[in-house]
Order: structure tokens, then C-alpha cells, then sequence
């Protein structure tokens, strides 16, 4: 995506080089896995095995204790005509003597060296494994695809609200993010449960979804005023002198119920649910390890908020500065420059999200949006066109969650073609790079603050 002046030829075999490699550490897992499994296989048949010879192998013993006398009396025999033989060369050719010194310093050279080299390679071997999912990959699509369908569920219910809670004059939606990071829930998965099988999961997925989400409906009933039109009725005089009643207009001021239903999700993260549990160091660290190396098999999901992006040396045009209601967005968004993504985040102690993070900016530049996702932001805007978007403007992408429909990602529009977002971290980006263009929804304009 970025360009760091390597060579081209250079980069060009890189590229295919690392997918092997990617493909042979793959295979290279799954061999190892069904190692293991053979191996335990294995243990289990000479458990088996032992029981059932262990009676044969008691009387075997004594025929063998029997013979082994035999051939160790012989052997001895030959050991010590042997070592005369030796001794009687030896003194005859002293140089002999020297080339099985330096034979012996070899030999214990090779040996010392093997130690280490085996050592060496299986302190890889664990490392590697260490940082490998141990599950096979359909159990882990399979578990990360029951956790979406849990989301794709609290979505519709939030969707169907008006339909599910009729008899409310309006509906006030405070909603943050709903999605998760497949890395995190998956190698914890991984830490506490091993080679796990989706069967299995579909409980501890359901815990963990219902710690990271709480779905609450408030209710309020308001007292409002407003100016109405009322008909009335007065004598006034008319052309011949007489009294004549005449109908007539007027506005006043009524007031008026109006019932309310509040819909309120907060999303925790799942990487906040994950570091609140009781785990050990060493799970702790593999844990770590296991989201630095997507569990060496990075091309299981491909999202935005998988990929730390490394932006290019990208800067906000100092005549839109001039503005003073961007000025005030970019002066609080860049307080939080580098900051690492979190699902659901919506303010600086916990973190942010996307759309938490342009709700934030939004919300202490001027306007009162208050906490809604991508959809619910996009809904604020009047759509514009590309050549009539201009700095402040909210810019909005679809696709970049596959489970989710519409908006999905947003940032702030800073002009010449970057933008403020939070991706991972928050960051500039450029907004003509091929994955921004393939996932481009709309610009947006927000209402005057």
C-alpha cells in the first residue's frame, strides 16, 4: 500500500517467497498437529499393549537375564584381548596415539554441537507452536462465524424496535459499535481450551457475546409546547351598522405529551472482556503472542481492524485550517493520533472505535450527535458528491465488515484526498488507496452546528 523506496525486484520476489513461506508454515502446522495426535494414538495403544504382555515380558525377562550373562562373560573375554591388542599397536606406532586424540576432541565436538542444535530447534519448535492456533480451520471459522450470527441477531432486534415497541411517539437509538476482532476471540480460545471443536464453543461464545453487549430499553414520557392554530369567534360591526359574528384565526400555545422509548446498547469490547478474565501469565503472553502472529494463519479473516496500517507522511491542507469549526475537529481528533483500535470504544479512557472516535470529535467540536455507529451518523448527513466534499465532511465506506449491511466505517474528510479515522491506530490515511476505493460508500455533510 506504502511506498518505502525498496527495489522493485527486490520486492517482487519477496512477495511470492513470503506467501510460501506463509503456506509452508501452514502445512507445516497441520503436520505437526496430526503428529501430536498420532503420538497420543500411540501412547495409548502401548498402554494397551502393556497391560495385556505384561505376563509374556515377566517370563521372557528370565530367558533373557539368562543369555545376557552368557554374552557379557563372552564379551568381557573379547574386551580384554581386544584392549591388549591396542596397547601392544599403540606402543609399536606412537603416532596413533595423536590421531585418536584428535578423533576423540571431534567426536565430543559433534556431540556437544548436536545437543545444541537439538535444543536450538526445539526451542523454535515450541515458539512456533506457541504462537499457533491448534484448532483445525473449520472449527475456527465455524466459532467465529457463530459469534457474527449472535451480532447478526442483536442487530435485527434492534432493526425490528418500532415493530416490537409499538405505541411510542418516538424512539431515541444510543447505540455503539457492534463487531468484534476474530484474532482476540479465538486466541483466547486457543490459550484456554486449546485445539478446541465448535461444538464445544457454542456455550463459551454465548457467554463471552453477552459480556461484551448489554441491549437496554428506557422509557420516558415528556411534556412539550407548541403553537398551534385555533378558530374563533367575534361580533364586530358591519357595513349597515348592525352587529355581525365573524370567524376568525388565531395561534397560541399548547402543551402536549409525548412518550419516548430510548434504545441503548453499550459494547465493552471483546479485548476488554478477555483481559478482565482470570488468567495465568503465561496465558497471558501467549495470548499476546498468538494476536502478534494471527495464529500463523493470517488468511483466515480478512478485515480492516486486522491489519495495522503504517500511513505515509500524510498532512492536513493549512488553508482548510482557516475554517474554524475543522480546525476545532482536527485540533481534538489529533489528540488522540497512534491510539490502538477498540470495538465498541467511544470516549479516551476506554478507547475508540470508528465511529466512537467521530462521535467524540463531533460532540467537543460544537455539534450534539451523540453515540450512534456508522448507519446512524450517515443518517445525520446530507449525502454530497465527491467534488463537492470538502474538509469537515464525514466520509463513509461499506464492505469493510462482512457481516455488517450499509455504513461500516467512517472517518473525517480533511481534504486532498486523506482523511482522520480511527482505524489501527488513529491515524491520517489516505483515502485513493485500492482498498479505500473498492470500499467507498459516500460523503456526508453534517447539519450547521
Amino acid at each position: 500500500m506504502y511506498d518505502y523506496n525498496q527495489d522493485d525486484n527486490v520486492g517482487a520476489e519477496a512477495l511470492p517467497y513470503g506467501q510460501r513461506a506463509a503456506s509452508d508454515a501452514h502445512k507445516l502446522t497441520k503436520k505437526l498437529i496430526k503428529k501430536q495426535i498420532q503420538r497420543r494414538q500411540i501412547e495409548r495403544a502401548r498402554a494397551q499393549a502393556a497391560q495385556q504382555t505384561s505376563r509374556a515380558a515377566a517370563e521372557a525377562g528370565k530367558k533373557v537375564a539368562e543369555e545376557a550373562a552368557k554374552l557379557a562373560k563372552s564379551a568381557a573375554e573379547l574386551m580384554r584381548k581386544a584392549a591388549q591388542t591396542v596397547v601392544e599397536f599403540v606402543a609399536a606406532n606412537p603416532v596413533v596415539l595423536v590421531i585418536l586424540a584428535v578423533i576423540l576432541a571431534i567426536f565430543i565436538v559433534m556431540q556437544y554441537t548436536k545437543v545444541g542444535l537439538t535444543a536450538l530447534l526445539g526451542s523454535l519448535g515450541d515458539t512456533f507452536m506457541a504462537g499457533t492456533y491448534t484448532a483445525y480451520d473449520e472449527d475456527i471459522i465455524g466459532v467465529n462465524s457463530d459469534y457474527t450470527k449472535l451480532e447478526k441477531e442483536l442487530r435485527k432486534t434492534i432493526n425490528n424496535t418500532e415493530k416490537d415497541f409499538k405505541g411510542f411517539d418516538e424512539y431515541e437509538y444510543q447505540l455503539e459499535e457492534i463487531g468484534h476482532n476474530p484474532y482476540e476471540l479465538i486466541s483466547y480460545l486457543t490459550v484456554v481450551y486449546e485445539n478446541f471443536t465448535r461444538r464445544d464453543m457454542k456455550q463459551k461464545v454465548k457467554e463471552l457475546f453477552d459480556e461484551q453487549y448489554d441491549l437496554k430499553y428506557f422509557q420516558r414520557t415528556e411534556t412539550r409546547t407548541r403553537t398551534v392554530t385555533r378558530t374563533g369567534y367575534r361580533t364586530v360591526t358591519g357595513k349597515d351598522g348592525k352587529p355581525v359574528i365573524e370567524k376568525y384565526t388565531y395561534e397560541a400555545e399548547e402543551e402536549y405529551q409525548v412518550k419516548i422509548l430510548t434504545v441503548k446498547l453499550n459494547n465493552k469490547g471483546l479485548g476488554s472482556v478477555i483481559n478482565s478474565k482470570p488468567l495465568r501469565e503465561v496465558q497471558k503472553q501467549r495470548y499476546q503472542m498468538l494476536l502478534q502472529t494471527q495464529g500463523n494463519k493470517p488468511e483466515l479473516f480478512d478485515d480492516l481492524y486486522t491489519d495495522v496500517e503504517i500511513p505515509d507522511d500524510l498532512e492536513v491542507p493549512p488553508e482548510a485550517l482557516t475554517d474554524q469549526t475543522f480546525a476545532a475537529m482536527i485540533a481534538e481528533g489529533e489528540k488522540y493520533l497512534g491510539r490502538a483500535y477498540v470495538w465498541g470504544g467511544s470516549n479516551p479512557k476506554q478507547g475508540f472505535d470508528c465511529s466512537g472516535f467521530v462521535c467524540w470529535v463531533l460532540n467537543h467540536s460544537g455539534w450534539n450527535v451523540g453515540r450512534t455507529d456508522c448507519n446512524g451518523l450517515k443518517a445525520k448527513c446530507t449525502v454530497v458528491s465527491e467534488a463537492e466534499a470538502k474538509p469537515g465532511d464525514l466520509i463513509f465506506f461499506k464492505g469493510t465488515q462482512k457481516s455488517k449491511k450499509g455504513a461500516t466505517h467512517v472517518g473525517i474528510y480533511c481534504g486532498n484526498g486523506i482523511m482522520l479515522h480511527c482505524g489501527n491506530p488513529i491515524q491520517y490515511t489516505s483515502i485513493e488507496t485500492k482498498y479505500y476505493r473498492n470500499h467507498f460508500l459516500c460523503f456526508g455533510r453534517l447539519p450547521k452546528n
